[in-house]
């Protein structure tokens, strides 16, 4: 018996669906190529590790001696081609675990400094640009400078005056984009921004804010020089079936400074029980790779079938990916609000929720946010957000399957454009 998915969808909207799954078939066999050479990697990481039923079992209390979490951090470190991890419950979120890194790092009158440009909103109020907090860096003396992008990317010729500053002692890079307009920045254009720092600052600690990019690419950027880089386990590396926490990866002596601010000095990252939680942090690491995937090639079909709507996107469905985050702008608030209630009625969670914008902590602006996910804030589910601001940008990501982007897109489409 033949049937389709689309067969009750404006008949425009079958051919532009048809015309789209064709043209992205080859970016889409090579993402499954990616994917296998992940996996590959993860899976010899676990036979090398001899992971096995003990390693599940939890930890309580202090948490000393938890096999399965000593473990499951060697994995992290080896899989990141780096000496040492934090793979922690204990983090909140991928902002903590940044937070706990960067401030282990500093120390008053030191400073900060982003060649990437200023940082995303949460990050400000870590930093104490925005909001008034207290603990943030400014009120310890820390200091904050950055090089802002010039076109969208790193200023070379003014950030090389820039780092000169004795003060500087981490010199952080943000891979996704966050809010800003620029496009994410490829494993390409990190290693050179790595080679330039270690050319001018070798004496500086340089970090990575990872979120959304492991396993986009075959490459990360412990493998080329970063000392310190973190991430979420409810983003990528957990796949969607780690519920909380975050993980810092680098070298030994960082990883150890950031145990003893995570916890306190002397226990450090000997310390952390692991509760219930081990079993999904092995296997969501193992399917990261698959997950990602999945979610890299829903963001293809939402840039080929948005631009095919004639709507601007970035990054354009055949552009190299390095994280799963896909942008589409609305150039007004009604469409992008409307195509993002779309994304959350076609959620498996809370789809009779219709999103209202708001004022959420940690941002300048009133917010538009879908997120119909099993793991509240998870963005390897399929999510959309963005600040009701010019261009009226919105920031989709995720999916735990191609399928469910598919339908979910294609339904807000057909919603925002054709209803």
């Amino acid at each position: 018996m033949a049937f389709s998915w689309k067969e009750d969808l404006p008949q425009e909207l079958q051919e532009k669906v048809a015309k789209v799954e064709e043209k992205i078939q080859p970016r889409l066999e090579e993402i499954d190529e990616q994917v296998l050479y992940n996996q590959q990697r993860v899976l010899n990481l676990f036979r090398k590790h001899h992971v096995g039923e003990e390693d599940l079992v939890p930890s309580t209390g202090y948490g000393y001696d938890d096999i399965g979490r000593d473990k499951i951090e060697a994995i992290y470190a080896d899989y990141f081609k780096a000496e040492d991890a934090l793979v922690r419950s204990q983090f909140s979120s991928a902002t903590q675990a940044i937070s706990v890194g960067l401030f282990s790092m500093l120390r008053p009158g030191d400073t900060l400094y982003y060649l990437t440009g200023t940082p995303y909103d949460t990050i400000q109020e870590v930093i104490g640009l925005a909001g008034n907090k207290s603990g943030n860096m400014k009120e310890w003396g820390i200091n904050f400078k950055a090089t802002e992008l010039k076109d969208g990317e790193v200023d070379y010729e003014q950030a090389k005056k820039d780092i000169m500053d004795p003060s500087i002692k981490v010199i952080a890079l943000q891979r996704s984009l966050g809010y800003a307009v620029r496009k994410s920045f490829t494993m390409e254009k990190i290693k050179k921004m790595l080679k330039f720092i270690k050319e001018v600052r070798p004496d500086v600690n340089i970090f990575v804010d990872n979120c959304y990019g492991e396993f986009s690419e075959t490459e990360e950027p412990t493998f080329y020089g970063a000392d310190l880089i973190a991430g979420s386990l409810f983003k990528n590396a957990g796949a969607g079936i780690v519920k909380g926490g975050a993980f810092l990866v680098g070298r030994k002596d960082l990883i150890d400074g950031a145990g003893s601010r995570l916890n306190v000095p002397g226990a450090g990252k000997g310390e952390g029980a692991t509760w219930g939680y081990l079993r999904d942090f092995y296997q969501g690491f193992f399917m990261a790779p698959h997950t990602t995937g999945e979610a890299l090639k829903g963001m293809i079909y939402t840039s080929a079938l948005c631009e095919e709507m004639g709507m601007n996107v970035s990054p354009k469905w055949s552009d190299p990916r390095t994280d799963i985050v896909q942008t589409v702008e609305f150039g007004k608030a009604d469409p992008m609000v409307k195509f993002c209630a779309a994304i959350q009625h076609y959620s498996p969670m809370n789809s009779f929720v219709d999103p209202i914008p708001y004022h959420q902590d940690g941002y300048e602006d009133e917010v538009v946010m879908a997120s119909g996910s099993f793991t509240e804030g998870s963005t390897i589910e399929l999510s959309s957000d963005g600040p009701l601001r010019p261009p009226y940008r919105l920031y989709i990501q995720g999916g735990l399957s191609y399928a469910h982007v598919k339908i979910a897109i294609t339904q807000a489409v057909n919603e925002t454009f054709y209803k």
